[in-house]
Formats: C-alpha cells, structure tokens, sequence
C-alpha cells in the first residue's frame, strides 16, 4: 500500500518491539490497538490518524490493526502476530487498497500476519498459556478525555471475558523505551523539521497587510503537500495582532493588519513523526521601537536557552532556568520591578503573567512527545 513519505527500515520497529519484549515479565503478553476510525458527521469519517504507540511498535498506518506479542510463548508462530482487515474487491473498490498479508510483513517485520476474524480465537489459545496481560491506554499526564476509545472499549471487553488473569500498563514501559529516539527517528525528524522550515521561508515572502491567516495557512499546506508531508503535526496557530494572546488560537480567519505582529506556531508531519514551530514576524516587514525591543529580548533568552541544552540537564531544569532569564528580561523591558519580584509568592512568579508555560518539551510522534522530566 502506497503511502506519501518514503518507506521506513523495518529494522526500527523490529528493534522497538525487541527492547519492548524485554521490559515485560516473564510469561507475559502484551496488547496494542490501532486509532479508532472517529465518526465526523451522517456517513463520513474524520481524517484516519494511527495510534503512535502501535505505530512506534510495527510501522503500521492503516486502520483495524491489531499487535499481539507473547515472548515467550511456546508456539513460536504466536511470539509476534500482526491481526490485519482482510482487503476484497468491494472494499478496495469503495475505500482503496488496505494491506495485503506480504505488505503488512514487509512494513513491519513480523512474520505471523492474520486476518481479524482470527483474533479472538488465537488470543483465547494464548490467554490459556500466559499469565499476565499488558494493556495500553492514553496515559498523557496533562490529557483527560471523556470518549470511550478504542483501547478503553477493549479492555473492558478482555477483563469481563478473562478475570483471573493479571493485568498491568504498557504505558509507563512505552514512556520509558520511545522517549531515546534511534538515529532513524531522528532522521525522520528533521525531515519534518526541514519541511516546516520550507513552509516558513515560504510565509515570510507572502505576509503583508491584508492578507487572510487562512490564506497564509494555505501557503504553509502547500508546501507541506509538495514536501510529503502527512499533514500538520498539531493544528496551526496563525494569530495576527490580539489573536496571539490567545495560547491556542486556531479559528485562523482574521485580516493581518498593518503594523500588528504575528505569531505563527506549526509543524509538518512526515511518516507520523513531529515538528514545531513558533516565529513572531511584523506583518509590514518592519518592527516598531517597542515590538523591536520585545522581540531582541526573547532572542537573547532563545540563544541562551540553547546553550542550556547540554547532556544531563533534564527538562524541568530547562524551563526554570529560561524563567529566571525572561524574569530578568521583563524587568528591562519595564513590565514588572525588581522590587516587585522580590515580594511577589513563591509560587506565582511575576514573569508567568506573560510567559505561563514551559519553554520546552519532548518531541517525536506525538508533538508533545512521552516524556516528563
């Protein structure tokens, strides 16, 4: 099956699932589960996106797909399978072509590929062999959801129909082993950094007064599309003037007005892996007295936060050590005293008035990537 971006080694997902393989106890299964295909509205689907962990585990970008690995099972067919939908003329005729059992081994490394309807009875030949059964779910620590998706829907299903066997989290075991990128997630990284980069240079030719933020946003998709890129990593901020007050701000329908800043935030997706992007440019191509001063003060923390990234400063670190810089930079700039620092509470520092989130996180499938420290 024909995908935009450029097959990836299987050897990287051959290895993610080994290093996995040795995280679990002895006797032991693990589960993963493709994305739910999301209902848009009457008969259509939203855009099919796969779960990254699933992904992380078998290169698999297709939905239905289901990853069962049993290490040390005694069936040596039954270590790793790959549960695929089974393609036919009326489906391949309505929704294209889905993988084909040679496909699905070539893309992932797995040799045991099965149709779905298979499933249940091989996993109750394994259920009777193992002893404990890894479950995934999203476990983002700053994410909350109310929708009943798909690994929530199946875990309910595999606890009420097998009770009395052990169950643990995959979650805190997948944090651990996707937060180290191999040298080819890497690769596939700054190709979607590179990308975004394009889209960037791109931008900055075509913003002046009276263009739309949707039309710049065009521009960006554009370029992303003649990259092969899968699309945005994250919805884009395209805020001109007040809209960049707005951490979020996505509806991207203002006018750009003359004299306003404005702040564009987005990144490519290529072969699922992430980037990120945020500028500040005048629309007019030219910075007033007071946007200059601001915009020189944030440079000087970016290159000093830069040279903060060294081997064996974790993340939290990072984000302390930028506050106290933009504090002392805030101060310059008039927006607070020094005075009125050493009297603000402890836990509400004057500078997260104006700059309330972290300077950094972790990148890689997910543009806010596993990882917490």
């Amino acid at each position: 099956m024909k995908k935009r971006y450029e097959n990836i080694n299987p050897e990287l997902f051959i290895q993610n699932r080994n290093n996995l393989a040795k995280a679990l106890k002895s006797n032991s299964i693990a589960i993963l589960n493709s994305n739910d295909q999301f209902p848009r509205n009457g008969d259509q689907l939203h855009r099919f996106h796969q779960n990254s962990d699933l992904f992380w585990a078998s290169g698999l970008d297709q939905e239905k797909c289901i990853l069962l690995l049993f290490p040390d099972s005694p069936i040596p067919e039954y270590k790793e399978i790959v549960f695929i939908i089974e393609s036919n003329e009326h489906l391949i005729r309505w929704e294209g072509k889905k993988y084909f059992k040679e496909e699905a081994k070539e893309v992932s490394g797995i040799d045991s590929i099965m149709y779905l309807d298979r499933f249940e009875g091989i996993l109750h030949e394994i259920m009777g062999y193992c002893d404990t059964v890894y479950l995934n779910a999203l476990e983002y620590f700053k994410f909350e959801t109310d929708v009943p998706y798909r690994d929530l829907r199946f875990t309910k299903w595999i606890k009420d129909k097998y009770t009395f066997h052990t169950y643990k989290r995959l979650a805190p075991l997948l944090l651990d082993l996707r937060l180290i990128k191999s040298e080819i997630e890497i690769d596939l990284i700054k190709t979607a950094c590179n990308i975004t980069g394009k889209a960037f240079r791109r931008v900055l030719k075509y913003v002046k007064a009276g263009v739309k933020e949707y039309e710049i946003q065009a521009e960006i998709e554009h370029e992303f599309m003649m990259n092969k890129a899968c699309g945005h990593a994250y919805q884009p901020i395209i805020a001109s003037g007040k809209n960049a007050l707005c951490l979020h701000f996505t509806t991207n329908n203002d006018e750009c007005k003359n004299g306003d800043l404005l702040l564009l935030d987005f990144g490519s997706s290529y072969a699922n892996y992430s980037s990120d992007l945020s500028r500040t440019i005048p629309i007019n191509g030219k910075f007033s007295p007071r946007q200059k001063a601001c915009y020189e003060a944030v440079l000087r923390v970016y290159k000093k936060a830069i040279a903060l990234m060294v081997v064996g400063t974790s993340i939290d670190e990072l984000n302390a050590k930028v506050g106290k810089l933009l504090e002392s930079e805030m101060i310059n700039l008039g927006l607070f005293s020094k005075e009125e620092v050493m009297k603000q509470p402890p836990d509400k520092p004057l500078y997260k008035k104006y700059f309330m989130h972290g300077n950094s996180h972790f990148i890689g499938l997910d543009v806010h990537d596993v990882g917490t420290k």
